[in-house]
């Protein structure tokens, strides 16, 4: 386990949203993106709420954004380094925005970021 700094943290989130590239950056639609210091029951690093891309014919008007939460503690808990929790922030936002993609569970897997 290592705790990382809330401030840290939010970097290293931005810096994996920064890192996301512009080719696919740019369909990123009506997301809003939170850290969340606690932890959730289980072993959640984050969390997608929203409607995919995919299904927004029915979205509707004036939506609310799609949310994705990355959880810092989660994160912190099962990582010993810095460098570690760099890797699972960049795994874990790519994860939840991919869900955004309507790219589901299994299919991240496969990719390798289940």
């Amino acid at each position: 386990m290592i705790d990382v700094a809330a401030e840290r943290f939010e970097e290293l989130v931005a810096d994996a949203l920064d890192s996301i590239p512009d080719e696919l950056g740019r369909y990123i639609d009506n997301v809003a993106v939170f850290v969340n210091n606690d932890a959730p029951p289980g072993r959640l690093y984050g969390l997608y709420e929203g409607v995919p891309l995919t299904r927004r014919e029915t979205y509707g008007g004036l939506a609310m954004p799609d949310r994705v939460t990355i959880f810092r503690q989660a994160i912190c808990r099962d990582c010993a380094t810095e460098d570690e929790v760099m890797r699972q922030v960049q795994t874990t936002v790519v994860h939840e925005i991919a869900h955004h993609f309507g790219i589901n569970d299994a299919r991240l897997t496969e990719l390798g970021y289940g």
